[in-house]
Order: structure tokens, then sequence, then C-alpha cells
């Protein structure tokens, strides 16, 4: 009864716009907004980075990543790393930094372990979404990339608030369906999500793909089927039996196959850039 309570006021705080930030959360929120703000200039831009330590080590290693390092030059200065990605990764780059500080503040063992594998998850995602994007679906592969980032804001937050709320997320199914759409669109408003971007994050829990695939919503099924760390939460029984042309068409598809083969690098590197 006690973490119905719970659940009922974190949907309730999610419904009238009260989601509850920790002060770490919103200093790399208001980066990230302004770095949104289309009046900022590059120097104003690159002071922001260089007084995010973490943001300024992952944007020039994602600068290094292959698919950005098409002069073969490594980049070593945070300028040289923000002209390479441009503004719209290092904008991405700072949604993972809000993202990820939600795992960074959790306090309890077993929490703090499937913040850090969802972590993983969320990057492998984000790789493999920029060449599903790219080579499947015709997405914008930025897009992609940042939708992956932030497509498991809902269970990022939920993890943050299950530490101060033991037994919070033992029973998944009070907190699926309803409630995680609930807190899932909250967390996109309050992140400035766009609209398109955030419908397709919305309506993933569920979605069935129809191939041939198309759109931002089946690149991030097929990107969160293909990641080798599987999402630590709850996933309902049967659910691949219910997505099966999902699984023919990963696990049956030699167009498929090729691309991953093809872009195996690009995907490591920028995974690896994203979970330094």
């Amino acid at each position: 009864m006690e973490k119905l309570k719970d659940l009922s006021l974190i949907v309730s705080q999610a419904a009238r716009g009260e989601l509850v930030f920790p002060t770490s959360v919103n200093a790399a929120l208001r980066l990230q907004l302004a770095l949104s703000d289309p009046d900022c200039h590059s120097e104003d831009v690159i002071r922001k980075v260089l007084g995010e330590p973490l943001l300024a080590a992952r944007t020039v290693a994602l600068s290094n990543a292959a698919v950005f390092k098409r002069s073969g030059e490594t980049v070593t200065s945070v300028r040289g790393a923000v002209m390479r990605v441009g503004y719209r990764n290092l904008y991405t780059m700072a949604a993972a930094m809000v993202v990820r500080q939600f795992g960074s503040r959790i306090h309890d063992a077993a929490l703090r372990h499937k913040a850090e594998r969802l972590w993983q998850h969320t990057a492998h995602v984000a790789a493999l979404a920029h060449v599903v994007a790219r080579k499947i679906t015709g997405v914008d592969a930025d897009t992609a990339l940042f939708a992956g980032i932030v497509h498991e804001a809902g269970g990022f937050y939920l993890l943050s608030r299950a530490d101060d709320m033991p037994g919070l997320l033992e029973h998944p199914e009070e907190w699926l369906g309803p409630a995680q759409e609930i807190i899932s669109r909250e967390m996109m408003r309050k992140m400035a999500i766009p609209e398109a971007v955030a419908q397709a994050i919305v309506t993933l829990p569920g979605a069935v793909l129809t191939p041939p695939p198309s759109g931002l919503r089946d690149t991030l099924l097929i990107a969160k089927r293909l990641a080798p760390v599987p999402s630590p939460m709850y996933v309902p029984a049967g659910e691949a039996r219910r997505n099966a042309a999902l699984e023919h068409f990963v696990n049956d598809n030699e167009v498929l196959d090729r691309v991953l083969v093809e872009s195996a690098d690009e995907a490591r590197s920028m995974s690896a850039a994203l979970l330094a």
C-alpha cells in the first residue's frame, strides 16, 4: 500500500508538472537549454563546455569517434571538438549529462548498478540508432542519436526516486502503462525535448514494428533490440512474441547484417565515447 502511495505521488507530481529534479540535474539542464539558444555565440558555447569538465571530456571523445573523425586527425581541444561535432551533437552530449546525473546521485548499491546498466544500454542504443537511421530508416541520424540518449530518461527518474522510496519498482505492473507514460511525457517536457522526438519515445513501450521500418520509433525499436546490453528495466513477458516482425527483421536480414558489419567500428567508438 505504501509503495502505491509513493507511485501515486510521483504520477500526480508529473501530471501537475512538478517532477522533483536534484540540484545537479538542474545545473546540467540549464546548460542544455543555454546550448539550444540559436543566439548563443560560439565563444560562449566553448566557455560553457569548458565550465563542465565531464561534458568537455566526453565532447572531445565523441569528436574522435570513427563517425566524426573523417580527416584522420585526433582532436585534443574543446574548441576543435565543438567545431567537429557541431552544436546539435553538443546539445545531445549536454542532454546525456542531464540523464546521467540521475543515476550518479543514487546511494542504494543495487539501484546504482541498475542505473549504470541502463546507461550502458542507452549509450549502445544511441550509437546504433545513429547507424540504423543513416543506413536503414532514412531518419536524420543526429536526431536518432539524441532520441537514443534521452529515450530512457523516465527510467532514470524512477530509479532515482526509488532510492528515496524503497521497493517502489518491485512490482513493475504497478508503474508500467499509463503511469510510465505520464512520467515520461513530463520528463520530455521538462527537458524541452522536441515533440516529434517525445512522441516517438513515449509510444515506444509496446510498439510493434511493421516492415519496412521507417520513422524514429522504428529506428529506436531496432536499436534497442540490437543493443548488446539489454535494458535492466522490466520487459513484459511475451513482448518478443508480440513483436515477431521485429525479431524476424533483426535475425533474418542480410542487409541489416551487412550494415552492422560495415558500421561496427563507428557504433563501437561512438558508444565508447558516450560511456567515457
